[in-house]
């Protein structure tokens, strides 16, 4: 009776059968190493009173106090409601954009106005975000392009970033006009590795193109749109800050102020270091519960998982 393999025989015989592999492997886990993991340890100044002068370790710990000051302070119901409105409007509006998209784009049969189409929606998201909130600015201003166009129905003229119960719509609106393109272009690959045989059996038996759609289609992606969910799930609180930083003001903290920014501010403005740190570890922990969940729900719901 042979003995079992040990995992080290196992790595061994591996690592020789695929040694090229191994060494291209080398410099991305140099990377998430060096810039991912390694600086995970300065989380620890969360817990403490950090000074540059003492530096990490010889900065007074004070335990869970930056964590208590600000889930009593009047800024965590505010940035906390905030992050998750936001995120929650771009989960809905545009999470399905890019299906959408990739679905219509798959049901055209011109293949010149296909990549027409393409390239006009991928181009937004190549331009720099500098770029983009300067337009989004300009359009909205007072004397902006689409200020003149809502001013024909009533609208009162005055700029729209200006008031706080307009900035979370225009900021949906515009990651959905700027990732919509990108974003479909892994559901495209996905539609391209279904069998078209299913197709052609579907068509033999009068199947519309709706009903194919239906119940060929949106199956087959099912896979994909499920581990894109998660991964989102997963980074729910992680509103991006540099547009909000760049499109937002003093007049909109009230809807505009995410925890990314209420980071921001306190620790690089205000050089609150210690506090904005157990802010964003406290904002890491809420996602990293949110992924881990979202992955058992799904894995016992369809079978699909990260893991």
């Amino acid at each position: 009776m042979s003995k079992p393999t040990t995992f080290k025989r196992r790595f061994i015989r591996d690592f020789r059968m695929n040694k090229y592999l191994y060494l291209m492997m080398i410099p991305v886990v140099a990377y998430y190493v060096i810039f991912h993991y390694g600086p995970m340890y300065g989380a620890v100044i969360a817990f403490k009173d950090f000074s540059p002068i003492k530096g990490i370790l010889g900065s007074d710990w004070v335990g869970l106090k930056h964590f208590e000051d600000f889930f009593g302070s009047y800024y965590f119901l505010r940035v906390l409601k905030n992050t998750i409105m936001i995120s929650l409007y771009t989960l809905i509006f545009e999470f399905p954009a890019p299906i959408i998209l990739a679905l219509l784009i798959n049901e055209v049969r011109r293949r010149h106005f296909k990549r027409v189409v393409q390239t006009i929606t991928y181009m937004p998201y190549f331009i720099s975000l500098v770029v983009i909130c300067g337009i989004i600015t300009d359009f909205t201003n007072a004397d902006g392009l689409i200020n003149r166009l809502f001013m024909q129905f009533g609208y009162d003229g005055q700029a729209m970033l200006q008031k706080p119960e307009l900035f979370r719509p225009i900021y949906v609106l515009s990651e959905i006009w700027q990732r919509i393109g990108w974003e479909s272009i892994i559901y495209i690959a996905a539609l391209m590795s279904i069998d078209l045989e299913q197709y052609e059996a579907a068509r033999m038996d009068g199947a519309s193109r709706l009903k194919q759609m239906f119940y060929i289609t949106l199956p087959g992606l099912l896979p994909v749109i499920t581990i894109m969910f998660i991964l989102r799930i997963g980074n729910l609180l992680n509103v991006g800050f540099e547009k909000i930083i760049l499109l937002y003001t003093p007049v909109t903290y009230e809807t505009a102020d995410v925890i990314s920014t209420f980071v921001y501010r306190k620790g690089l403005l205000e050089f609150g270091w210690s506090y904005s740190s157990a802010v964003g570890l406290f904002n890491s922990l809420i996602n990293l519960a949110l992924l881990i969940s979202a992955n058992y729900i799904s894995r016992k719901v369809n079978e699909n998982s990260l893991w």
